[in-house]
């Protein structure tokens, strides 16, 4: 719930962000308004300020972060023609479609250093010939081959249409993922959970409401997951704000979500780039920065806000860490979904790149695992 903090009114020039800044002090929760006055500002450093503020009561100066390793088995959709904003989806016989066999995926998983790496992260395209068989058996495969490692895997859109091709119900489908190995769930898929953005974006993709019911039904049955908002592209404030309310509202009744990750929208090779007539970076730093603050002072009943530093790049991701980010995406070794929109970032960070990156920001390294337990710490900066 939310933390009570003293703030410096002198770092917060905007003096109609006070009546928010009066609330933060007191501990007392944030509406939606008071959210949308907060993307409305231009004062970015009094936004900064009552984010960082929270985040240290929360969590000092600790920034986590995992060993992880992104698996994307298949880039087949049958949505490639609806969600206009993705770059990485491609319909059965288009130039460039993939389906990993179970040795590709067992190949792809043998890249990474499994020594140290923690959880395996898995997302791929809706593909009518990857239902609940083609997923049970890679889980147990990896299981078998590398019983230490997590895996967080399939975003709620995903379960969804494994649950559909399958002709089971949701519930059931996580049962047997779970079963399977399946740990937690990531959080792709929100997109903006407002209908009109929906139908503009992602039309025919998963309801806001309906993904906010995978969810409940995974907290419901002990798999814990992250949640996301993709924003930068044709959302309003005020949708940006519906959207994390109703993430809020669910972790009041469930408390399963483990992390928040706003994720920028980028542009190249979509067309919804061409149609707004974007390319390059589709978000500003500025942007960036506030979308994880807005999230930190919003959010209270969450303890984590992660910044995607494939998206964003590592110094926004850097900065961002004094306003009120605690979790950094990890190594990551492969990441194709993102680059294949136009990240220009590169696709693996190691290990002494992460902490060199949070020293830089005079912030103490922790390595996590996928529940956010201390597995080693490292020394801050000097």
């Amino acid at each position: 719930m939310p933390t009570a903090v003293q703030l410096d009114r002198a770092l917060i020039s905007d003096s109609s962000l006070y009546h928010i800044a009066d609330k933060v002090e007191r501990g007392e929760r944030l509406s939606t308004s008071d959210g949308v006055a907060l993307f409305a500002t231009g004062d970015l450093v009094g936004v900064g300020h009552m984010a960082d503020a929270v985040n240290r009561a929360k969590n000092g100066d600790r920034v986590t972060f995992a060993a992880n390793h992104h698996i994307n088995p298949t880039n087949i959709c049958i949505l490639r023609k609806t969600c206009v904003f993705c770059s990485y989806a491609r319909l059965p016989k288009e130039e460039g479609a993939y389906r990993y066999t179970m040795e590709q995926v067992y190949a792809e998983a043998a890249t990474s250093n499994t020594t140290l790496t923690r959880e395996f992260h898995i997302v791929g395209g809706l593909d009518m010939h990857a239902g609940l068989d083609y997923y049970t058996e890679m889980f147990r495969g990896l299981k078998e081959r590398y019983p230490h490692v997590h895996i967080k895997a399939l975003t709620a859109v995903e379960i969804a249409h494994v649950a559909r091709v399958s002709k089971r119900s949701v519930r059931d489908t996580l049962i047997a993922l779970r079963d399977a190995g399946l740990d937690t769930m990531p959080g792709g898929g929100a997109e903006v959970f407002s209908p009109g953005v929906r139908a503009t974006i992602a039309d025919k993709k998963l309801s806001g409401e309906e993904y906010i019911n995978v969810h409940r039904e995974a907290h419901e049955l002990g798999i814990r997951s992250n949640c996301t908002m993709l924003y930068g592209h044709v959302e309003t404030y005020e949708d940006r704000m519906a959207h994390l309310a109703m993430l809020r509202d669910l972790q009041d009744e469930t408390g399963g979500f483990l992390a928040y990750i706003p994720l920028a929208y980028h542009p190249d090779n979509n067309e919804l780039g061409e149609t707004l007539h974007r390319e390059g970076t589709a978000t500003s730093g500025f942007d960036d920065l506030k979308n994880l603050a807005v999230g930190r002072l919003f959010l209270d009943n969450f303890d984590h806000i992660k910044s995607h530093w494939i998206m964003v790049t590592p110094f926004v991701s850097q900065v961002a860490l004094h306003f009120g980010v605690n979790d950094l995406e990890g190594t990551v070794v492969r990441e194709k979904i993102y680059h294949e929109a136009g990240a220009h970032t590169e696709q693996r960070m190691t290990l002494e790149q992460i902490l060199k990156l949070i020293r830089g920001a005079k912030k103490a390294p922790v390595e996590r695992d996928s529940f956010y337990n201390v597995l080693r710490t490292f020394e801050a900066a000097a």
